[in-house]
């Protein structure tokens, strides 16, 4: 009789303890976004085919470029989108060309501040937006390790391809929606935020 009463009392404590594990392994797999680590902005995804933009509000919505300017070395930049988003920052998205005959290698595109431009080689990370209503000039955001929410090409540009690209940057006041995108040698663009995509 002991020890049936001690066989059932150790199987009443297993089924607890594995019920309690189960619910506890269920509340730990649960996904709210409270809690998480919110020093970096979610960034959008594109493919070097879908050129960015599209239909979205700060886009033309007929795959025609927002702004198209061109630098040194035959390098084309385009601006597909630019857009306030939820959280009081703005996203640029584009897309840069290589038209010359040899790799491109994105000088001074990385910026000038040297922690920024070790920590985010071949990026964009030294792009501005300038807003001249405002009399103001916005860096590109940055995480906490130093790393810009934009774009890291990883290699090089090949002669005759296109890579896309996207910027975060803290948004100007509303109100002012007339921006200059600013990067390198390549001469200001001038785009017009569109609102929360």
């Amino acid at each position: 009789m002991n020890l049936r009463r001690t066989t059932g009392l150790r199987r009443g404590l297993t089924a607890v303890a594995l019920s309690a594990g189960l619910v506890l392994a269920a509340a730990g797999c649960g996904g709210g976004g409270d809690g998480g680590d919110d020093t970096k902005e979610p960034r959008p995804s594109s493919t070097e085919e879908d050129g960015g933009g599209g239909d979205r509000p700060g886009g033309t919505g007929n795959g025609e470029p927002l702004a198209e300017v061109r630098g040194g070395d035959d390098i084309t930049l385009t601006i597909a989108s630019a857009r306030r988003e939820s959280g009081g920052f703005v996203t640029v998205t584009g897309k840069v060309t290589n038209g010359g005959g040899k790799v491109w290698v994105a000088p001074g595109w990385e910026g000038e501040e040297s922690e920024v431009a070790l920590r985010n080689k071949l990026s964009v990370a030294g792009a501005k937006l300038v807003d001249k209503k405002g009399k103001k000039r916005y860096l590109v955001l940055r995480d906490t390790e130093g790393r810009c929410l934009c774009t890291s090409f990883g290699q090089p540009i090949q002669a005759g391809k296109s890579k896309t690209w996207y910027a975060q940057f803290p948004a100007p006041p509303e109100g002012n929606d007339k921006v200059e995108f600013q990067i390198a040698d390549m001469p200001p663009a001038g785009v017009t935020l569109g609102g929360e995509g």
